[in-house]
Protein backbone atom coordinates (compact mmCIF):
# COMPACT_ATOMS: atom_id res chain seq x y z
CA UNK A 1 0.00 0.00 0.00
CA UNK A 2 2.96 2.61 1.06
CA UNK A 3 4.45 1.75 -1.95
CA UNK A 4 1.23 2.28 -4.30
CA UNK A 5 0.80 5.96 -3.09
CA UNK A 6 4.37 6.51 -3.59
CA UNK A 7 4.52 5.70 -7.08
CA UNK A 8 1.21 7.46 -7.16
CA UNK A 9 2.39 10.41 -5.88
CA UNK A 10 5.59 10.27 -8.01
CA UNK A 11 3.56 9.74 -11.58
CA UNK A 12 1.49 12.93 -10.33
CA UNK A 13 4.43 15.00 -10.24
CA UNK A 14 6.06 13.22 -13.55
CA UNK A 15 9.30 11.98 -11.23
CA UNK A 16 9.15 8.39 -12.67
CA UNK A 17 11.59 6.38 -14.91
CA UNK A 18 8.79 6.58 -17.74
CA UNK A 19 9.29 10.51 -17.51
CA UNK A 20 13.31 10.07 -18.69
CA UNK A 21 12.81 7.40 -20.87
CA UNK A 22 14.41 7.51 -24.43
CA UNK A 23 13.75 4.52 -26.47
CA UNK A 24 16.13 4.91 -29.37
CA UNK A 25 19.26 2.73 -27.67
CA UNK A 26 21.60 0.54 -29.01
CA UNK A 27 20.30 -3.25 -29.44
CA UNK A 28 21.88 -6.32 -30.99
CA UNK A 29 21.58 -10.31 -30.01
CA UNK A 30 23.88 -12.36 -27.73
CA UNK A 31 25.20 -14.37 -30.44
CA UNK A 32 26.20 -11.43 -32.37
CA UNK A 33 30.33 -10.71 -32.55
CA UNK A 34 31.57 -7.14 -31.79
CA UNK A 35 32.18 -6.69 -34.95
CA UNK A 36 29.48 -7.37 -36.80
CA UNK A 37 27.31 -5.02 -34.23
CA UNK A 38 30.33 -2.26 -34.72
CA UNK A 39 29.68 -2.46 -38.26
CA UNK A 40 25.99 -2.46 -37.59
CA UNK A 41 25.77 0.65 -35.63
CA UNK A 42 27.96 2.43 -38.05
CA UNK A 43 26.48 5.41 -39.23
CA UNK A 44 23.43 5.51 -37.36
CA UNK A 45 21.81 7.88 -34.75
CA UNK A 46 20.65 7.17 -31.13
CA UNK A 47 18.99 8.96 -28.22
CA UNK A 48 21.55 7.01 -25.78
CA UNK A 49 25.27 5.31 -26.03
CA UNK A 50 25.82 4.79 -23.16
CA UNK A 51 25.35 1.31 -23.17
CA UNK A 52 25.06 -1.53 -25.61
CA UNK A 53 21.63 -3.44 -24.64
CA UNK A 54 21.17 -7.23 -25.23
CA UNK A 55 17.96 -8.76 -26.33
CA UNK A 56 16.35 -11.85 -26.88
CA UNK A 57 13.84 -12.81 -29.99
CA UNK A 58 11.13 -11.42 -28.09
CA UNK A 59 12.85 -8.29 -26.77
CA UNK A 60 13.33 -8.99 -23.78
CA UNK A 61 16.47 -7.98 -21.90
CA UNK A 62 19.37 -10.45 -21.71
CA UNK A 63 22.30 -8.04 -20.55
CA UNK A 64 24.04 -5.10 -21.62
CA UNK A 65 28.10 -4.50 -22.62
CA UNK A 66 29.17 -0.60 -21.78
CA UNK A 67 30.66 0.57 -25.05
CA UNK A 68 33.79 0.78 -23.64
CA UNK A 69 34.21 -3.01 -23.25
CA UNK A 70 32.62 -3.45 -26.81
CA UNK A 71 34.87 -1.44 -28.43
CA UNK A 72 37.97 -3.33 -26.51
CA UNK A 73 36.30 -6.77 -27.35
CA UNK A 74 37.82 -8.52 -30.72
CA UNK A 75 36.03 -8.31 -33.52
CA UNK A 76 35.54 -12.16 -33.63
CA UNK A 77 34.30 -12.65 -29.67
CA UNK A 78 30.51 -13.07 -29.29
CA UNK A 79 29.09 -10.87 -27.14
CA UNK A 80 27.16 -13.45 -24.52
CA UNK A 81 31.08 -13.67 -23.52
CA UNK A 82 31.07 -9.84 -23.00
CA UNK A 83 27.87 -9.30 -21.41
CA UNK A 84 26.93 -8.23 -17.81
CA UNK A 85 24.10 -10.41 -16.37
CA UNK A 86 21.87 -9.88 -14.14
CA UNK A 87 22.03 -6.23 -14.88
CA UNK A 88 19.32 -4.20 -12.84
CA UNK A 89 16.33 -2.62 -14.48
CA UNK A 90 13.61 -0.91 -13.76
CA UNK A 91 10.12 -0.55 -14.43
CA UNK A 92 8.60 2.69 -15.21
CA UNK A 93 6.47 3.95 -13.09
CA UNK A 94 9.97 3.90 -10.27
CA UNK A 95 10.35 6.57 -8.65
CA UNK A 96 13.11 8.61 -10.24
CA UNK A 97 14.85 8.53 -7.17
CA UNK A 98 14.93 4.85 -6.83
CA UNK A 99 16.25 4.76 -10.62
CA UNK A 100 19.46 7.10 -9.22
CA UNK A 101 19.66 4.80 -6.22
CA UNK A 102 20.29 1.71 -8.77
CA UNK A 103 22.58 3.75 -10.94
CA UNK A 104 24.76 4.33 -8.05
CA UNK A 105 24.52 1.26 -6.40
CA UNK A 106 25.61 -0.97 -9.57
CA UNK A 107 27.59 1.99 -11.20
CA UNK A 108 25.65 1.92 -13.98
CA UNK A 109 25.83 5.24 -16.48
CA UNK A 110 22.46 4.29 -18.32
CA UNK A 111 19.63 2.16 -16.51
CA UNK A 112 17.58 -0.34 -18.76
CA UNK A 113 13.96 0.46 -18.40
CA UNK A 114 11.58 -2.90 -19.39
CA UNK A 115 8.06 -3.88 -18.79
CA UNK A 116 6.41 -6.05 -16.65
CA UNK A 117 7.71 -9.34 -19.04
CA UNK A 118 10.93 -7.93 -19.24
CA UNK A 119 10.64 -6.30 -22.50
CA UNK A 120 13.24 -3.66 -23.45
CA UNK A 121 11.83 -0.12 -23.08
CA UNK A 122 14.46 2.23 -23.26
CA UNK A 123 17.28 3.71 -20.92
CA UNK A 124 17.20 6.50 -17.99
CA UNK A 125 20.09 7.58 -19.77
CA UNK A 126 23.29 9.56 -17.67
CA UNK A 127 22.51 13.56 -18.84
CA UNK A 128 18.93 12.24 -16.76
CA UNK A 129 20.34 10.51 -14.04
CA UNK A 130 22.28 13.92 -13.53
CA UNK A 131 19.44 15.82 -13.54
CA UNK A 132 17.48 13.31 -11.33
CA UNK A 133 20.03 14.07 -8.49
CA UNK A 134 20.25 17.51 -8.76
CA UNK A 135 16.75 18.17 -8.57
CA UNK A 136 16.84 15.48 -5.61
CA UNK A 137 19.43 17.57 -3.90
CA UNK A 138 17.84 20.66 -4.30
CA UNK A 139 14.32 20.09 -2.76
CA UNK A 140 16.35 18.04 0.04
CA UNK A 141 18.00 21.30 1.00
CA UNK A 142 14.60 23.39 0.56
CA UNK A 143 12.95 20.97 3.06
CA UNK A 144 15.75 20.65 5.46
CA UNK A 145 15.11 24.42 6.10
CA UNK A 146 12.12 23.70 6.68
CA UNK A 147 10.61 25.07 3.04
CA UNK A 148 7.54 23.17 0.75
CA UNK A 149 8.08 21.20 -1.96
CA UNK A 150 10.40 22.68 -5.09
CA UNK A 151 8.65 24.72 -7.33
CA UNK A 152 9.68 26.78 -10.75
CA UNK A 153 9.26 29.81 -8.40
CA UNK A 154 10.85 28.17 -5.37
CA UNK A 155 13.62 27.98 -7.37
CA UNK A 156 13.99 31.23 -8.01
CA UNK A 157 13.42 31.59 -4.18
CA UNK A 158 15.56 34.96 -4.02
CA UNK A 159 13.46 36.49 -6.81
CA UNK A 160 9.87 35.87 -5.91
CA UNK A 161 7.22 38.08 -4.19
CA UNK A 162 7.84 38.03 -0.21
CA UNK A 163 4.34 36.33 0.05
CA UNK A 164 5.82 33.62 -2.60
CA UNK A 165 8.72 32.90 0.11
CA UNK A 166 6.67 32.91 3.34
CA UNK A 167 4.03 30.69 1.85
CA UNK A 168 6.88 27.88 1.12
CA UNK A 169 8.78 28.67 4.47
CA UNK A 170 5.94 29.57 7.70
CA UNK A 171 3.75 26.05 8.14
CA UNK A 172 6.67 24.23 9.10
CA UNK A 173 7.78 27.22 11.34
CA UNK A 174 4.40 27.60 12.82
CA UNK A 175 4.88 23.60 14.33
CA UNK A 176 8.03 25.14 15.45
CA UNK A 177 6.80 27.24 17.05
CA UNK A 178 4.33 25.35 19.00
CA UNK A 179 7.24 23.35 19.93
CA UNK A 180 9.05 26.55 21.13
CA UNK A 181 6.12 27.11 23.35
CA UNK A 182 6.30 23.16 24.63
CA UNK A 183 9.80 23.79 25.46
CA UNK A 184 9.00 26.74 27.91
CA UNK A 185 6.43 24.25 29.83
CA UNK A 186 9.60 21.84 30.11
CA UNK A 187 11.55 24.51 31.47
CA UNK A 188 8.82 26.21 33.80
CA UNK A 189 8.38 22.41 35.30
CA UNK A 190 11.92 22.57 36.56
CA UNK A 191 11.23 26.50 38.32
CA UNK A 192 12.74 24.51 41.73
CA UNK A 193 15.61 23.11 40.28
CA UNK A 194 16.62 26.35 38.76
CA UNK A 195 15.52 28.37 41.74
CA UNK A 196 17.58 25.76 44.10
CA UNK A 197 21.06 26.63 41.42
CA UNK A 198 20.40 29.42 38.84
CA UNK A 199 23.92 28.02 37.20
CA UNK A 200 21.75 25.04 35.93
CA UNK A 201 19.98 27.91 33.40
CA UNK A 202 23.34 28.77 31.78
CA UNK A 203 24.20 25.13 30.13
CA UNK A 204 20.87 24.96 28.66
CA UNK A 205 21.41 27.45 24.91
CA UNK A 206 25.29 24.94 25.16
CA UNK A 207 22.81 21.52 24.97
CA UNK A 208 19.90 22.51 22.75
CA UNK A 209 22.52 24.18 20.15
CA UNK A 210 24.79 20.84 20.40
CA UNK A 211 21.63 18.80 20.23
CA UNK A 212 20.48 20.22 17.30
CA UNK A 213 23.79 20.70 15.48
CA UNK A 214 24.12 16.66 15.84
CA UNK A 215 21.25 16.03 14.68
CA UNK A 216 21.12 18.12 11.55
CA UNK A 217 24.26 16.06 10.66
CA UNK A 218 22.27 13.43 10.95
CA UNK A 219 19.06 14.41 9.13
CA UNK A 220 21.75 15.45 6.43
CA UNK A 221 22.75 12.05 6.12
CA UNK A 222 19.85 10.36 6.43
CA UNK A 223 17.41 11.85 3.87
CA UNK A 224 19.98 10.77 1.13
CA UNK A 225 21.55 7.70 2.65
CA UNK A 226 18.06 6.53 3.28
CA UNK A 227 17.41 6.19 -0.30
CA UNK A 228 20.93 4.73 -1.25
CA UNK A 229 21.63 2.60 1.34
CA UNK A 230 20.74 -1.62 1.34
CA UNK A 231 21.45 -1.82 4.90
CA UNK A 232 18.84 -2.49 7.81
CA UNK A 233 16.95 0.19 9.41
CA UNK A 234 18.47 -1.52 12.91
CA UNK A 235 22.04 -1.27 11.45
CA UNK A 236 21.36 1.85 10.39
CA UNK A 237 20.15 3.19 13.80
CA UNK A 238 23.18 0.83 15.68
CA UNK A 239 25.41 2.78 14.10
CA UNK A 240 24.18 6.16 14.26
CA UNK A 241 23.39 5.63 18.06
CA UNK A 242 26.78 4.17 18.45
CA UNK A 243 28.33 7.98 16.42
CA UNK A 244 25.88 9.78 18.64
CA UNK A 245 27.63 8.18 21.81
CA UNK A 246 31.13 8.42 20.63
CA UNK A 247 30.58 12.36 20.10
CA UNK A 248 28.61 13.08 23.12
CA UNK A 249 31.48 11.42 25.09
CA UNK A 250 34.11 13.42 23.59
CA UNK A 251 31.97 17.07 23.91
CA UNK A 252 31.52 15.78 27.40
CA UNK A 253 35.03 15.11 28.20
CA UNK A 254 35.87 18.64 27.20
CA UNK A 255 32.58 20.32 29.18
CA UNK A 256 33.14 18.50 32.61
CA UNK A 257 36.72 20.15 33.77
CA UNK A 258 35.03 23.10 31.69
CA UNK A 259 32.31 23.76 34.01
CA UNK A 260 33.42 22.72 36.98
CA UNK A 261 36.22 25.42 36.92
CA UNK A 262 33.76 27.55 35.71
CA UNK A 263 31.22 26.82 38.56
CA UNK A 264 33.51 24.90 41.36
CA UNK A 265 30.73 22.05 41.33
CA UNK A 266 31.02 18.65 40.36
CA UNK A 267 27.43 17.50 40.37
CA UNK A 268 26.63 20.00 37.54
CA UNK A 269 29.68 19.52 35.84
CA UNK A 270 28.38 15.73 35.36
CA UNK A 271 24.71 16.18 35.18
CA UNK A 272 26.19 18.38 32.05
CA UNK A 273 28.35 15.83 30.42
CA UNK A 274 25.92 13.16 31.28
CA UNK A 275 23.40 15.16 29.57
CA UNK A 276 25.92 15.45 26.54
CA UNK A 277 26.50 12.20 26.07
CA UNK A 278 22.69 11.22 25.93
CA UNK A 279 21.33 14.14 24.06
CA UNK A 280 24.25 12.72 21.22
CA UNK A 281 22.76 9.53 21.37
CA UNK A 282 19.19 10.23 21.36
CA UNK A 283 19.81 13.28 18.78
CA UNK A 284 21.35 10.95 15.93
CA UNK A 285 18.68 8.35 16.31
CA UNK A 286 15.76 11.12 15.92
CA UNK A 287 17.74 12.48 13.37
CA UNK A 288 17.77 8.90 11.43
CA UNK A 289 14.19 7.43 12.51
CA UNK A 290 11.93 10.07 11.78
CA UNK A 291 13.16 10.80 8.63
CA UNK A 292 12.80 7.07 7.81
CA UNK A 293 8.88 6.51 9.65
CA UNK A 294 7.83 9.71 7.56
CA UNK A 295 9.22 7.49 4.29
CA UNK A 296 7.39 4.83 5.77
CA UNK A 297 4.24 6.76 6.00
CA UNK A 298 4.60 7.75 1.84
CA UNK A 299 6.52 10.92 3.02
CA UNK A 300 9.35 12.42 1.48
CA UNK A 301 11.73 11.66 4.02
CA UNK A 302 13.57 15.19 3.80
CA UNK A 303 10.47 16.34 5.53
CA UNK A 304 11.34 14.58 9.17
CA UNK A 305 14.15 16.92 9.20
CA UNK A 306 14.38 21.04 9.43
CA UNK A 307 11.71 22.36 12.37
CA UNK A 308 9.88 19.12 12.93
CA UNK A 309 13.06 16.91 14.18
CA UNK A 310 14.82 20.05 15.68
CA UNK A 311 11.60 20.61 17.87
CA UNK A 312 12.07 16.99 18.87
CA UNK A 313 15.46 16.92 19.83
CA UNK A 314 14.97 20.01 21.81
CA UNK A 315 12.19 18.93 23.82
CA UNK A 316 14.06 15.75 24.15
CA UNK A 317 17.40 17.59 25.01
CA UNK A 318 15.64 19.22 28.02
CA UNK A 319 14.04 16.50 29.37
CA UNK A 320 17.42 14.87 29.37
CA UNK A 321 19.08 17.73 31.07
CA UNK A 322 16.81 18.28 33.77
CA UNK A 323 16.81 14.53 34.69
CA UNK A 324 20.20 14.70 34.73
CA UNK A 325 19.96 17.88 37.31
CA UNK A 326 17.06 16.39 39.12
CA UNK A 327 18.85 13.41 40.38
CA UNK A 328 22.35 14.32 40.73
CA UNK A 329 22.45 18.36 41.44
CA UNK A 330 19.42 18.99 43.49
Amino acid sequence: MIRKKVQARASRHGETAAHYLVAGVPRARPEQTAGEVLAALSGRHYDCVDCLCLIDDEDRLVGVVPFARLLATPSERRLQDEIRPQVPRVLPDVDQERVASVALHHGLSAVPVVDRSARLLGVVPSGALMHILRREHVEDIHRLSGIGRETHRAREAIESPPLCRARHRLPWLLLGLVGSMLATLVVAGFEDALASNIAVAFFIPGLVYLADAIGTQSEAVAVRGLSLSHAGLGQLIGGEMRTGLLMGLTLAAIALPVAWLAFGSWPLAVAVALALVCAGAVATSIGLLLPWLLGQLGTDPAYGSGPLATMVQDLLTLLIYFGAVQAIVV
